[in-house]
């Protein structure tokens, strides 16, 4: 089989698979980014978030458009419903596998190869389980070099993502790993094909339903779906601003626990500090309040009356 085959509209497929897989990573690492700002089922939130955009745009959408440029001549093909459907889950959960695996492991290198490892062949199950959802009336093999081939390219990429998903902050390199992710995982796909051979085609006609009645919608539906969690990810605070707003609502619960913390004044020394208070103000001795000699300063009421109304 040519290797035309694999590219029956031109470029148009491998460029729009590409931006497809280039735009789920982005949405992803932005996801995984906020994952590390927060906590408890918010972190978990975010985790989930971004397995769905990787795993749903960036790996299982990338597949199948792709897989609309591969029309070999003389071969009718179809697609398995149920196989199809369980393909997208198996992108999203093994995503999701490798991105807690890395977060319950400390984010720490054995975690990341853990982690990649177990999503890497993951995303490998999800190609040829896409491939195994082709019916069509041609016998389908594999060339074993580029199946191994394959499945190396998507471990190295999963584990890849990963380290991206841990450490890539700020834009330009979010923007340089989401490149670097979508060029492996469309590479992985381009490489797992290359190995595709077809040979005893018949008039038959096969099961399952055609390209356009399955994969449309569907690609349609998870781009939908992209795009709320892209509107999601730009409306929400960015990781720095959800960090600085953590710690202020950190020093603000300390400042009122200190606060709190302080004895309540007794009557004691609520009077002496008001004694304290009216001195100051005065001039008068912390006497205030009590009866007895004049206070000092002030004049003798009885040696201002008249001299006439003066008692003798």
């Amino acid at each position: 089989m040519s290797i035309t085959d694999h590219f029956a509209y031109g470029s148009i497929t491998p460029v729009l698979a590409f931006l497809l897989s280039c735009t789920g990573c982005a949405v992803g690492l932005s996801c995984t980014s906020r994952s590390r700002a927060a906590t408890g089922f918010a972190r978990v939130a975010w985790l989930s978030l971004g397995a769905v955009a990787i795993g749903g745009t960036g790996i299982w959408v990338m597949h199948f458009v792709a897989m609309l440029g591969f029309v070999p001549q003389g071969v009718t093909i179809r697609y398995d419903i149920p196989l199809t459907l369980l393909s997208a889950g198996v992108a999203i959960v093994v995503v999701g596998i490798g991105l807690f695996v890395n977060q319950i492991g400390g984010q720490r290198l054995p975690s990341m190869v853990i982690g990649g490892f177990l999503t890497g062949s993951g995303v490998a199950t999800m190609h040829y389980m896409g491939m195994a959802a082709m019916e069509m009336n041609a016998t389908m093999s594999f060339n074993g070099m580029y199946v191994i081939a394959s499945v190396i390219i998507a471990i190295v990429a999963a584990t890849a993502a990963l380290w991206c998903t841990t450490h890539i902050r700020g834009a330009v390199a979010t923007i340089v790993a989401t490149i670097v992710m979508g060029i492996a995982v469309t590479g992985m796909h381009y490489t797992g094909m290359m190995g595709v051979r077809l040979s005893g085609g018949t008039d038959a006609i096969p099961n399952g339903v055609s390209t356009g009645e399955l994969l449309v919608p569907l690609v349609m539906a998870v781009s939908v779906v992209t795009l709320l969690l892209v509107l999601v990810v730009g409306l929400w605070p960015t990781e720095s601003e959800l960090r600085a707003q953590a710690e202020f609502e950190a020093r603000l619960k300390e400042s009122q626990d200190r606060e709190n913390s302080r004895p309540a004044p007794t009557l004691a020394a609520t009077t002496e500090a008001l004694r304290a208070g009216h001195g100051n103000l005065t001039g008068a001795p912390s006497g205030f309040g009590t009866t007895g000699s004049p206070v000092p300063g002030q004049a003798d009421a009885g040696k201002l009356r008249p001299r006439s109304m003066q008692f003798r």
